[in-house]
């Protein structure tokens, strides 16, 4: 088989464009922690209870779940692709995030 005859390989995107779009993501995910983990602190102490502390605590560890998850889905796309996942996850835990803190402010003893 010669070279005329191979299918073409894509490049695919550059890796250092790829670091920036994780790299700038990463952030938007880390300050959506950092967020719930300050959430966390400060309502624990008006006291929490059992369903309380879990409830928050998967807000503090769902942003890194919806992270990898977004990572895996456009880690071999192209770098325009894996920012829309990425956008989007971010999305999912901006509802998510939403929805906790309209269930702790009506609930302050949850």
């Amino acid at each position: 088989m010669t070279d005329a005859q191979s299918t073409p390989v894509s490049a695919g995107s550059p890796r250092w464009l790829v670091g920036v779009v994780l790299g700038f993501a990463g952030l938007l995910y880390a300050y959506a922690v950092w967020n719930a983990v300050a959430h966390l602190i400060n309502m624990a102490r008006t006291g929490l209870t059992g369903t309380g502390w879990i409830t928050l605590l998967f807000g503090v560890v769902f942003p890194v779940i919806v992270f990898v998850f977004a990572f895996l889905i456009g880690r071999r796309r192209r770098v325009g692709e894996l920012a829309l996942a990425l956008l989007a996850g971010l999305g999912i835990v901006a509802v998510f995030w939403m929805s906790l803190i309209a269930l702790s402010l009506t609930l302050p003893s949850a």
